[in-house]
C-alpha cells in the first residue's frame, strides 16, 4: 500500500540528526506538545518535486523553500490535522535516490509534530526507489504487488488512495484493469461512509498528458454514490469542478511550481463535516489573490 509515514516523538526526530536540515527551518512550533488534534481537517499537497540539490531552482522556484513554507504554515496551525496527503511527484524529475532521501528529511519535522504522512506516487516518482527510501516504515502488505492502492478509514470518510504512475520521467498515467478491480471491490465493501478517491493524474480525454484510462475510471465511481469527490494533482492547477454525476472533481495546486504565471502555488486545507467538506486554499505567496479562498462541496445523494 502507499508509504503510510507514522507520526515520530521529538526524540526520535533529533536521533535522526534532523534538527538543522529541517527542525530549525520549522521552528520550534512543530514541537507543541498542547496542541489538540482535530480528526475532521486533512492537509491535502501534491506536486512537492523535492530535490536531492536543496538549492535546485526550477521554473525560477526553489521547491525545497516553497516546501518549507508550507510545512511551517501546517505546524503552525492551531490545531493539528488528522493527516497529511501528498499525491504524488514528491521528487522532482526522474525519482532519483536522493531526492527520496530529501523527502523523508523534509516531512520529519511534520511527523514530529504527531502527524501521520500518506505518500502517492506521480510520474516524475520511481516506484522502486520510492519504495527503498521508505522500505522500514511501510504499513502493511500491499493489495496489489506492483502498484501502491490502499484505503484509510476515518470517522467521516474512507480515502481510497491510488497509484498512477505509468512510467517515470513520461506525462501521462494510467490504473490498469487489476487497480480499478480493486477500487470497485473495495467501494463495494466499504458503502456506509463517503468515498475520496485521490490520484496524482487528471481525469481527461487527452490521453497525452492526464489519466488515459479516465473514462473505465468513472465508470467505476459514477454508479456508486458513495464516492463523493475525486482529488488530483499533475495539473499543477487549483480548479474545483463536478461531474455530472454530482462527484466533485478537485485539482490540487502544486506546492512547487506553477505551469502558468498567476496561478497559485501552495497547499488545501480541508475540513470534513457530516454532509461534505470544505477546502481552503493556502498559497505559498499570500499576497495571491486566491490565498485564502473557501469552497464548499456538499456531497451527493
Amino acid at each position: 500500500m502507499p508509504v503510510h509515514l507514522r507520526p515520530i516523538s521529538r526524540r526520535e526526530f533529533l536521533a535522526r540528526s534532523l534538527i538543522g536540515a529541517a527542525g530549525l527551518a520549522a521552528g520550534p512550533a512543530s514541537f507543541a506538545a498542547s496542541k489538540s488534534a482535530d480528526k475532521d481537517s486533512w492537509a491535502l499537497l501534491s506536486d512537492i518535486h523535492l530535490a536531492a540539490d536543496r538549492n535546485l531552482v526550477a521554473r525560477g522556484v526553489n521547491m525545497t523553500e516553497h516546501f518549507l513554507t508550507a510545512s511551517k504554515e501546517l505546524l503552525a496551525l492551531p490545531r493539528r490535522p488528522a493527516g497529511v496527503f501528498i499525491l504524488g511527484d514528491c521528487a522532482y524529475n526522474s525519482g532519483e535516490s536522493g531526492d527520496y532521501g530529501v523527502v523523508s528529511d523534509l516531512l520529519d519535522t511534520i511527523r514530529a509534530d504527531r502527524m501521520p504522512v500518506h505518500l502517492a506516487l506521480g510520474n516524475h516518482d520511481n516506484r522502486q526507489r520510492f519504495w527503498q527510501a521508505f522500505a522500514a516504515e511501510k504499513a502493511a502488505k500491499r493489495p496489489l504487488a506492483d502498484r501502491q492502492a490502499s484505503l484509510l478509514r476515518t470517522p467521516r470518510a474512507n480515502w481510497f488512495v491510488l497509484d498512477s504512475l505509468e512510467q517515470t520521467a513520461t506525462t501521462p498515467g494510467s490504473l490498469g484493469p487489476a487497480q480499478l478491480d480493486w477500487l470497485a471491490q473495495a467501494l463495494d465493501a466499504n458503502k456506509r461512509k463517503p468515498a475520496v478517491v485521490m490520484v496524482h493524474h487528471n481525469l481527461t480525454a487527452d490521453v497525452g498528458f492526464g489519466l488515459k484510462d479516465t473514462a473505465a475510471f468513472l465508470d467505476v465511481m459514477r454508479p456508486r454514490p458513495q464516492v463523493k469527490a475525486c482529488i488530483y494533482g499533475h495539473t499543477h492547477t487549483w480548479k474545483v469542478e463536478q461531474d455530472p454525476s454530482g462527484i466533485h472533481l478537485v485539482n490540487l495546486p502544486a506546492v512547487a511550481y506553477v505551469f502558468h504565471p498567476g496561478d497559485p502555488s501552495g497547499w488545501v486545507h480541508g475540513r470534513l463535516g457530516p454532509e461534505g467538506m470544505e477546502l481552503e486554499l493556502r498559497c505559498i505567496d499570500q499576497t495571491h489573490k486566491n490565498h485564502g479562498q473557501v469552497v464548499k462541496l456538499a456531497w451527493r445523494a
